[in-house]
């Protein structure tokens, strides 16, 4: 009984939440010119054109295109890194005390701008900057897992004459599915940001590029409807693909770490 007064009252506080803040946004568009803060109902209608334009929808694709990429890339890549250091010791010192405060301290727009140089206004670019980004996330997340591994169980596989490859398969791989999960819910909420600034300082197709195009314009009714629909798309896949994928592995797996 406690905990559905807990959800009802946490949900009645969204509810006004959100209709203090469409009113207080309702009000100021009537003080301010469109192009300024436009009202409710024309983002509205901003959105029904924008979902209904084949033209526009091919950006929606790209932007998910490139984030499901570099997604992709910057785990594989900071998974093996991981393992490398893991497992050939001597590597640890230049990968986790070097390679990654670089990666992690260098700018989104750093990378973005060397991109461009390097490979010129295409998807390449945008691509190599979001996974440049991402890569430290999964590093550092990857390698917390296999610290947290239980040392005792891989000793009593070794014990019984497991190949190194059987060892890793059955105990070290389903030991890091619960940090692998919440290492991808991180990597999708961050690429988002990084992919508006990836898109619109170095690429040709995508919600980045659409919004520089629209900021051109002063299509300000555009640039809402593309906020908004990341704030619901990333709200949405965190609650109803990510934190059940989360919440799944670390109940499945999350005894194999200590």
């Amino acid at each position: 009984m406690n905990h559905e007064a807990s959800t009802l009252a946490k949900a009645s506080a969204a509810a006004v939440f959100a209709a203090a803040v469409f009113g207080a946004w309702s009000l100021a568009a009537l003080q301010l010119p469109p192009y300024l803060l436009p009202s409710p109902l024309r983002v509205a209608e901003a959105s029904s054109v924008f979902f209904t334009s084949a033209q526009r929808l091919v950006h929606v694709y790209a932007t998910l295109m490139h984030i499901l990429v570099s997604i992709a890339i910057a785990f594989v890549g900071g998974a093996l890194l991981a393992l490398m250091a893991h497992y050939l010791r001597w590597s640890a010192p230049a990968i986790h005390q070097r390679l990654s405060p670089f990666l992690n301290a260098f700018s989104g727009i750093g990378w973005t701008l060397l991109a461009v140089i390097w490979f010129g206004v295409s998807t390449t670019a945008v691509i190599f900057s979001i996974a440049t980004v991402l890569l430290p996330f999964a590093l550092i997340n990857l390698r917390e897992g296999l610290l947290a591994l239980d040392r005792e169980l891989d000793e009593m596989g070794r014990s019984f004459g497991r190949s190194r490859w059987r060892l890793f398969a059955m105990i070290v791989a389903p030991g890091l599915l619960p940090f692998a999960a919440a290492t991808l819910r991180i990597m999708f909420g961050v690429a988002w940001k990084v992919t508006l600034t990836a898109e619109l300082f170095g690429g040709s197709r995508g919600l980045g590029y659409l919004i520089n195009l629209a900021r051109q314009e002063y299509d300000t009714d555009l640039i809402f409807t593309v906020i908004i629909f990341i704030i619901v798309a990333v709200y949405l896949s965190d609650r109803f693909i990510f934190l059940p994928l989360e919440r799944r592995m670390s109940r499945q797996f999350g005894g194999r770490a200590r």
